[in-house]
């Protein structure tokens, strides 16, 4: 959502345009990522499952 304040705007405006940033804040429940960090546990570090993995293909 885009809202244009001018230097002309008054208060009153830029609070109506604020509020209305508010509403639709609220309403948009978008996609939490963060509930999904450090949900993958692997029993050894990364680097040397990555250098396993790489050595399957050859």
């Amino acid at each position: 959502m885009i809202t244009k304040i001018s230097k002309k705007d008054s208060k009153e405006e830029i609070k109506k345009h604020l509020e209305k940033i508010e509403r639709h804040k609220s309403r948009d429940k978008g996609f939490d990522a963060y509930k999904f960090c450090g949900a993958v546990k692997f029993k050894e570090d990364g680097l040397s499952l990555q250098k396993k993995m790489r050595d399957e293909w050859e």
